[in-house]
């Protein structure tokens, strides 16, 4: 699944991790590759922070977008992804979230970053938390 979600979201997608092992439903926190998004966004200051970038419209429509495209793409509840978020701040080298290898530990995200997951499954997300159209 995870190279389906990568593909799908390419270009704009770095790497993913996913959550909800014990949720009814599956999210997704993403790394968002920054120059791709940036084209989403050309008018914003080239180096406007990953925050203000990650939180522009064009590139939360196109996440969105995808997002519920992948969506109707799955299967099932064990491969659809129903929310996602964008994390500003990469992997951490230093936390344990990367290895020396630079793959992903998404044990270690999912730990360090344990309070954006319960915002994401939140009953009132947050508005920088995508959750699909279920109609």
């Amino acid at each position: 699944m995870r190279a389906r979600f990568l593909g799908h979201f390419e270009p704009y997608i770095r790497d993913v991790v996913f959550g909800g092992a014990d949720k009814d439903e599956l999210s997704a926190l993403v790394f968002p590759a920054v120059e791709a998004c940036r084209r989403l966004a050309p008018d914003l200051p080239a180096n406007a922070p990953g925050e203000t970038l990650f939180n522009d419209s064009r590139v939360l429509n196109e996440f969105r977008d995808r997002l519920n495209s992948f969506a109707k793409t799955s299967t099932g509840g064990s491969n659809r992804v129903c929310r996602a978020t964008l994390l500003a701040e990469p992997p951490s080298l230093d936390a344990g979230e990367m290895t020396d290898k630079g793959s992903i530990n998404q044990r270690a995200v999912l730990t360090r970053r344990a309070a954006l997951v319960e915002e994401i499954y939140a009953d009132q997300p947050s508005a920088r938390v995508l959750v699909i159209d279920k109609r």
